[in-house]
């Protein structure tokens, strides 16, 4: 599958373009700067023996069949303002948590109750926009030797975008469990300020969350 991350450039960015690169997708590095993503992709494909493209974050959308946004929320809305007309109906995985620094350890609503209901209010009607990943250490992910040892919980509308979502969830090493409609976003991110408040409690490093009680395969 060709596959393209939008802010890709960090961590998130890293872990998850080698994993789905060496899982045999062809896999786009997107930025804000088309330098930075071709750089990037070259750095990152050098240090781990993969093949990655790069440029800016449209050339990312037009090149995926699906589209992965890896940014802090204080880039969510112009990053979607600025790819909205790239990204057709194709499927959209947002992975973003509202989290307010300096309290990240706490939850923030925002004004549209998740990051991923205020995208989807900025997107046209057909595109199909999925919410996942939020509970991923980004220290783990962008390791991409670390093994997980978690489940993924990913939420949309569009019930077979979640499944599609779910299979390449799947090429990274980890477990996706569906877990409904797009509105569920709003528990899911909020889930990652409880993550991070464990983590420091703790002296842990990337707590995630394991569901019980349903079949390994489905």
């Amino acid at each position: 599958m060709k596959i393209g991350i939008v802010g890709g450039t960090g961590r998130e960015g890293r872990g998850l373009g080698v994993r789905w690169a060496r899982a045999g997708h062809d896999v786009f590095i997107g930025s804000r700067d088309a330098q930075r993503g071709r750089d990037k992709a070259a750095e990152f494909s050098e240090e781990f023996g993969v093949t990655l493209q790069g440029a800016d974050n449209v050339s990312a959308c037009e090149h995926g069949d699906l589209i992965v946004v890896t940014v802090p929320y204080s880039a969510h809305r112009p990053t979607f303002d600025s790819i909205k007309n790239s990204v057709g109906n194709k499927i959209i995985v947002d992975i973003t948590v509202p989290i307010q620094p300096p309290k990240v350890r706490s939850v923030n609503l925002p004004e549209g109750q998740s990051a991923a209901l205020e995208a989807r209010a900025l997107l046209d009607d057909d595109a199909r926009l999925v919410a996942g990943l939020h509970h991923i250490s980004s220290e783990h992910l962008s390791d991409p030797n670390h093994a997980f040892d978690c489940d993924v919980l990913v939420c949309g509308d569009d019930k077979d975008a979640r499944a599609e979502v779910i299979g390449v969830i799947g090429d990274l090493g980890l477990r996706g469990v569906d877990a409904g409609v797009l509105r569920n976003s709003i528990a899911l991110e909020s889930l990652t300020p409880v993550l991070l408040h464990i983590n420091r409690r703790y002296e842990s490093v990337g707590s995630g969350i394991r569901i019980t009680g349903i079949p390994e395969t489905e």
